[in-house]
């Protein structure tokens, strides 16, 4: 086994080097480009696609596998050990005329920042689906993310049908379900075997499919695949050689191809006067693909429909479809207009959407370019903490291996080098203008769990820090605090956590301790107005500054659906109307602040920036503030004080006024726990997750398909695939549908802080039965016996 993993591995580096050399000119028109992100929950496939994907268009000799840890994208030391993907890979593909910038993304939300970045920069996305668990947690994690940064092209692809259970009908009706899309349209059907008795046996697979835009089939054989056309009549379909006769997926075929074509007529004007001029059956079938296929990506580019493709990403089956389609359907560079990313007029700008750390090269800036060409050498401005940059190299990012390029043209991803005070977020430009503002940048999520980090000695402490601090810039959803002399981490979720561990011994050699972990919990407000004004003073070269800032602080109304901005931790900041720069203040809040430059930077970035800090450390308790409105009546400077006294000014005049308010409630992370348990073992769980502080909202049977969020989308005008026509999952619920009837599905929202062992809870409960979901709600305020123990748990009470 291991010589063969070698032979493979030696064949793909040397067919790497050819497929590089022949990339070294990047294509220029930007209609070309397809950006895309591969998404999904974890374990539905998406690094095997990619896989597959390197492997089909030629980009690698034989495919690598995540059971062998020999994939092409996961090549950090901890993603083969665990068999998972842990921070996004780049890759640029060529297919037909066609240049893919695919970004293979972690599955598990504790890597959500990773999800979160590209989702920043990618103009489409392959959303993948198993088809044996349907819609999971994380998959609606993933849509929404990709909903909040306008990523409105999407492709979804049913992948595992060759998995026993796998269901095509279950797996489409859950995306109805869990409310993903009101319009998922299935562009093609799979072909369980072509042979019409097999159907009967109900053995797992998948052998050809059915495209039917283009009406034709494709077979694959032996890792060989075939295409055949089929017949523009009715009549001939149902004697076509192409299946046997009697095969029960032919009677299918006409009524398939008949609701995508009336489904896209209702959407689109000019292909439904072209149906009313159909007179029957046949025109159906004769009707070409290249007069649906613009109808299509025009739907798809303003999201009216959802295209749906099925395969099976292990066997390369339906591969060539998703290529194809990607290229069809997804929005270009040229098609993506959202605001906030619109640049100056004649401007090279690009977004930073990740930071990495190389022993070799130093620190990776991946950006995406968004107008211009970036070019080599050249200076760049970050408009985001106005600091001058120097581009030494430009780079092509092959997963784990770089080729040096002379520029990135519009619509490209690549990667910059020599860039010293560029973070997550950043916007780089051409132009020094004052006026240039940056894009919308990228928030990371709010952390849920902290660890102490211990030095092994006096003499490790400040390669510790420097670590910790080099380990957020490259993952920023790694937060850094020093309280009360004790050096924390806070994280999106223990596996996180462990991660980050394993990364600041291997990759920087740092020596310390971790302790235990614990939850991240924050502190609320409990006025509903307080009024504070505070002039503050300090000696600057011999002279006397000062500033007087006045606030009015009050608790979000939640009742009336005000919510607070992620950038500012859940709270909400505002100048007073009469000051009429609201969209200027929200503007220039720098997410990644940096230490130098800040007589650069206007007089409202730095009082936000001093408002910042004091949030993000309670003088009550030490906690994160969360749930604030705070409006800035008035602020003013002495003559002739640079604008950073603003700063201390704000930091300083906030903290005194939360201790005049006093401790605000306490608030603790709360999760959404789903449970699914053979109905024998329901009592003992539900006990469990109510002893643990949990509440259980709903219990029903797990074949259901229930969904909490809502009110699933109706089917009754789509058209869903019948259940046979992936046999072995009809085959399977006939042999088992007395086991799925005893199976329930537990919803429940319990504390975090009592989940962080629940897997091995739930297997010692459950006997191994049992599997859970658990994706986080936000914070919630705790009573007063609750409080009191983590007050006594952070050391404040």
């Amino acid at each position: 086994m291991l010589a063969t993993i070698k032979r493979i591995c030696i064949a793909n580096q040397r067919y790497f080097q050819t497929r590089r050399a022949s990339s070294s000119v990047i294509s220029k028109d930007a209609s070309n480009f397809r950006n895309l992100a591969l998404v999904a929950h974890i374990d539905s496939g998406k690094t095997t696609l990619t896989e597959s994907i390197l492997h089909t268009s030629s980009f690698l000799a034989a495919p690598g596998s995540v059971d062998t840890g020999s994939t092409t994208t996961d090549f950090l030391p901890a993603e083969r050990e665990r068999g998972i993907t842990i921070q996004s890979a780049s890759i640029p593909v060529s297919w037909k005329d066609w240049t893919f910038n695919l970004v293979d993304t972690p599955g598990h939300a504790d890597f959500g920042m990773e999800v979160e970045s590209a989702s920043r920069v990618v103009d489409g996305a392959v959303v993948l689906i198993d088809s044996v668990e349907g819609v999971e947690a994380q998959t609606k994690g993933v849509w929404k993310q990709l909903d909040r940064y306008g990523v409105a092209t999407r492709l979804l692809f049913l992948n595992k049908l060759d998995r026993p259970g796998a269901s095509l009908r279950s797996s489409y009706l859950s995306v109805l379900a869990h409310r993903l899309h009101p319009e998922p349209t299935l562009l093609a059907l799979p072909i369980a075997s072509f042979a019409a008795e097999d159907y009967q046996t109900a053995e797992p697979g998948v052998v050809g499919l059915v495209d039917l835009v283009k009406w034709e089939v494709w077979k694959w054989e032996g890792g060989v695949h075939s295409r055949h056309p089929l017949p523009k009549s009715v009549e001939e379909l149902y004697s076509t050689p192409v299946f046997p006769p009697s095969h029960p997926l032919v009677k299918e075929l006409l009524p398939a191809r008949i609701s995508l074509l009336e489904r896209l007529g209702m959407h689109s004007e000019p292909l439904m006067e072209t149906m009313l001029s159909l007179e029957g059956p046949d025109d159906y079938l004769s009707l070409a693909s290249s007069e649906i296929m613009p109808h299509i990506r025009n739907l798809t580019l303003s999201n009216a429909i959802l295209p749906v493709l099925c395969g099976a990403a292990a066997q390369h089956i339906g591969t060539e479809l998703v290529l194809d389609y990607v290229g069809e359907l997804l929005a270009s560079p040229l098609d993506v207009s959202r605001s906030s990313n619109k640049p100056s007029t004649g401007q090279t700008q690009a977004l930073v959407w990740k930071v990495a750390w190389d022993k070799q090269k130093g620190w990776m800036s991946f950006v995406r370019v968004y107008s211009g060409t970036l070019k080599l050498r050249g200076s760049l401005h970050n408009t985001t903490n106005k600091q001058k940059e120097k581009v030494t190299k430009l780079l092509l990012l092959y997963a784990d291996q770089t080729e040096e390029v002379d520029s990135l043209p519009t619509g490209s991803v690549g990667v910059v080098l020599g860039l010293k005070h560029t973070r997550t977020g950043d916007t780089l430009s051409s132009s020094s203008s004052h006026g240039e503002s940056p894009m919308m940048g990228i928030v990371p999520p709010p952390a849920v769990i902290s660890v102490a980090v211990t030095p092994s000695s006096q003499s490790d402490q400040g390669l510790v820090s420097d670590a910790l601090q080099s380990l957020s810039r490259t993952d920023p959803s790694v937060r850094v605090e020093n309280v009360e002399g004790q050096l924390l981490v806070h994280g999106l979720g223990s596996l996180h956590l462990e991660i980050v561990e394993g990364r600041l011994r291997d990759e920087w050699g740092a020596r310390f301790e971790f302790g235990r972990r614990r939850v991240s919990y924050r502190e609320s407000f409990s006025h509903d107005s307080f009024d504070f004004e505070r002039e503050w003073e300090t000696h600057m070269q011999g002279k006397t500054a000062s500033a007087n800032i006045g606030l009015t602080i009050r608790r979000l109304d939640t009742s009336l659906g005000e919510a607070g901005e992620e950038a500012w931790g859940g709270n909400k900041v505002v100048l007073a109307t009469a000051l009429n720069k609201l969209a200027k203040l929200e503007k220039v809040i720098p997410l990644n602040p940096s230490s130098e430059g800040a007589n650069a930077v206007s007089p409202e970035a730095n009082l936000a920036q001093g408002l910042l800090n004091t949030l993000s450390n309670s003088p009550n308790t030490s906690l994160p503030l969360s749930g604030l409105h705070i409006t800035i009546q008035k602020y003013s400077i002495s003559p002739h004080a640079p604008s950073f006294v603003l700063a201390g000014a704000g930091s300083y005049i906030l903290r005194e006024a939360l201790k005049a308010a006093d401790m605000g409630p306490i608030m603790e992370p709360y999760v959404r726990l789903k449970v699914d348990v053979p109905e024998a073992y329901v009592g003992k769980v539900a006990k469990d997750v109510t002893e643990h502080g949990g509440e259980i909202q709903d219990m029903t049977e797990s074949a259901e398909g229930h969904d909490a969020d809502g009110v699933p989308y109706d089917s009754d005008s789509l058209y869903v695939p019948p259940e046979w026509l992936t046999p072995c999952s009809s085959s399977s619920n006939a042999v088992s549908s007395a086991t799925r009837q005893v199976k329930r599905s537990i919803y429940a929202y319990a504390p975090l802080s009592q989940m962080l062992d629940y897997s091995q809870r739930l297997r010692a409960i459950s006997g191994g039965h049992g599997i859970f979901d658990m994706t986080s709600t936000g914070f919630r305020e705790v009573g007063e016996v609750r409080a009191t123990e983590i007050l006594k748990e952070i050391g404040r009470a």
